[in-house]
């Protein structure tokens, strides 16, 4: 290979690399659950679960960032089904989508409904991890994956590790409940064995050290 094949070639990998790098990811460690923070957007993931969040349906709550590519990929879907008359988004009200072929890489996305952004706060976080464990389990899905979208539905007051450590909390408290329920043979075997967590590449580092002190706490209990 000449030495300018040899620049062309070093510039194609150049080029190329960014479109095969993986996401970075971290693992939490000491976690009673395996728990692991990705660099990824909910419209990329490729997972049997995924789950997002959605305030309440009004024109005042739009859709920015993930949740907008979310929506693109499944051809305007969000928009259709958000409505006052359809999917309210009430606080903890629950919608089940099996994306159309060809749209996203996810095979079940859940939404979970926050209410009002008006007066959110990330202790309402609390509940949301419960479902999330809850119906991850109902579905029989081991590994699903999690993205709070709260900056994406427009409130960015709070940081993600404040988030992150009031959904971890819910988590682990519903992995609690379950655990006392199998000592007690009043339920079956454990479904979900860990849950991966996503969040912005600037934010993975709050987001961690949200969840380890989720974790921090539910260990003193």
């Amino acid at each position: 290979m000449t030495a300018w094949s040899n620049l062309a070639f070093l510039g194609l990998m150049a080029y190329l690399a960014p479109l095969y790098a993986q996401p970075a990811s971290v693992e939490i460690n000491g976690a009673p659950l395996p728990i692991r923070v990705l660099a990824q957007g909910p419209a990329e993931t490729t997972a049997d679960l995924q789950v997002i969040c959605l305030f309440r349906s009004s024109p005042v709550n739009a859709l920015h960032g993930s949740l907008t590519e979310t929506n693109e990929k499944l051809h305007g879907l969000l928009d259709q089904l958000r409505r006052p008359e359809l999917f309210r988004g009430g606080f903890g009200e629950t919608m089940l989508i099996t994306p159309p072929m060809g749209t996203l890489g996810a095979k079940k996305l859940l939404i979970i409904g926050l209410g009002n952004s008006q007066d959110f706060s990330p202790q309402r976080m609390q509940l949301v991890g419960e479902i999330l464990y809850a119906e991850a389990s109902r579905l029989a899905v081991a590994q699903p994956y999690f993205a709070p979208t709260i900056l994406d539905g427009g409130v960015a007051k709070f940081t993600t590790g404040d988030v992150a450590e009031q959904v971890i909390g819910g988590v682990l408290r519903a992995a609690a409940i379950e655990r006392t329920l199998r000592e007690n043979k009043a339920t079956g075997d454990s479904v979900v064995t860990g849950l991966t967590y996503l969040a912005g590449a600037k934010n993975v580092e709050s987001t961690r050290a949200g969840i380890e002190k989720a974790i921090a706490a539910a260990s003193k209990k």
